[in-house]
């Protein structure tokens, strides 16, 4: 038996007529993926965004645990300071703008580099240096808030630093950005 439509013997007159999708069906699938992509892309913003504030918030606890550290090694005072230029204490820009572990001669420990711009490091009593004696006690008490200033997020890390010198880090989804 010859198809008439195609001219293959053997083939069922319907087979031919049915290869392939229509235009509608392709279109259809493209709009419910375009929908499904679109409800599953901001929970991966959410996730990027939450790993990059867990980074910044590690590598300030980072800076404190190894000021610390020097600290009772050399049995000498430690400062982790706000720095700009990376080699001195002071920043006219925040903690944002990078941190130093230094000693009290002058000897850089550490660097850290300004974070990108949309990202903010807020402490709550202004403190620029983090003191760290050789001693069990006596370290600058400080709460520092990571957060993404712009655009304002609603997720945050809050680095805790107690007198002990030991640092916690907290997620805080309640306030946006100070």
């Amino acid at each position: 038996m010859i198809n008439v439509k195609s001219g293959r013997p053997g083939e069922n007159p319907r087979a031919a007529m049915a290869r392939g999708f229509t235009l509608i069906e392709l279109m259809i699938a493209l709009t419910i993926l375009g929908i499904l992509i679109g409800l599953v892309a901001p929970s991966f913003n959410n996730a990027a965004l939450g790993g990059k504030l867990s980074s910044f918030a590690s590598s300030l606890v980072a800076s404190t645990q190894i000021a610390r550290s020097e600290a009772i090694k050399r049995n000498a005072v430690v400062t982790v300071c706000a720095s700009e230029d990376g080699t001195t204490c002071g920043s006219s820009g925040g903690w944002e703008k990078g941190w130093i572990v230094v000693l009290a001669d002058g000897t850089v420990l550490q660097r850290q580099q300004e974070l990108p711009s949309e990202f903010r490091i807020d402490e709550a009593s202004d403190i620029d240096t983090l003191d760290f004696p050789p001693s069990v006690v006596g370290a600058t008490t400080a709460a520092f808030t990571v957060c993404r200033a712009t655009p304002v997020g609603k997720q945050n890390r809050v680095v805790t630093v107690t007198a002990s010198g030991s640092t916690r880090v907290t997620q805080n989804t309640a306030t946006s950005c100070p």
